[in-house]
């Protein structure tokens, strides 16, 4: 039974869900972010304050919440041509990918999370990668966490365990499983603190949260919000 984890935590609605589910489950658990140039780099400021916030309005869990790390991985950002870190409209490519789509980021994200749990004694990566409101990202796809999980395994000559808890889920299951975690107090927690938004809007506050209400992150989450709120009635 394992009883330690390493969540990749933005700092959003999807990896706050996911960190709370670690909690929920393990002995300790450390969290780990990445700064890459991504536009929405408020994204870095408002994952400390959900971190500081689970601390202090959920003391069980606060008690097993070990150590954060973040990485520079601006080299990610350098040869990325995309919206995520270029200032430029988001659109569907010619691949059919979006262009949010950053080439190989989930993949390095897992390589220096596998790294970091190996160094630290970490049994358990959570990702909050999902194929059920899939946006087109083939590295969020749950042949490519198994694939990893194999690499990480066998690169590292350790069993590593790569655990999705929102994989076959939509986003209003995952405004569910925040409710059936935490109660109200999470959800308001990732309604009034967690950032979802890929333009890195914090000034428009609608029912579902923070962010400008047109790009990719915000519509899907505005939906979600909506399906789930409407199953409260």
């Amino acid at each position: 039974m394992h009883s330690t984890a390493l969540v990749l935590f933005s700092g959003g609605q999807d990896s706050t869900t996911c960190l709370a589910h670690a909690l929920a489950r393990y002995q300790r658990v450390e969290t780990i972010g990445f700064d890459y140039g991504q536009r929405h780099l408020v994204e870095l400021q408002q994952r400390l304050v959900v971190l500081d916030a689970f601390r202090e309005s959920f003391p069980k869990w606060g008690a097993r919440l070990g150590q954060d790390h973040v990485l520079d991985l601006s080299v990610l950002g350098d040869v990325s041509e995309t919206s995520l870190t270029r200032d430029m409209a988001f659109q569907m490519e010619q691949t059919g990918l979006p262009n949010t789509f950053v080439p190989g980021r989930n993949l390095m994200f897992l390589t220096l999370a596998g790294a970091l749990a190996y160094r630290r004694g970490l049994e358990v990566i959570v990702t909050g990668v999902c194929e059920t409101d899939y946006s087109g990202y083939p590295d969020c796809r749950d042949d490519t966490m198994k694939a990893m999980q194999l690499a990480l395994s066998l690169g590292m000559d350790r069993r590593t365990t790569i655990e999705t808890p929102l994989m076959w889920i939509d986003k209003a299951a995952t405004w569910q499983m925040a409710h059936d975690l935490g109660g109200q107090k999470l959800v308001d927690l990732i309604l009034e603190e967690t950032h979802t938004c890929y333009s890195g809007d914090r000034e428009h506050r609608h029912s579902w949260g923070y962010g400008c209400g047109e790009c990719p992150a915000c519509e899907l989450r505005a939906r979600g919000f909506e399906r789930y709120s409407a199953s409260q009635t």
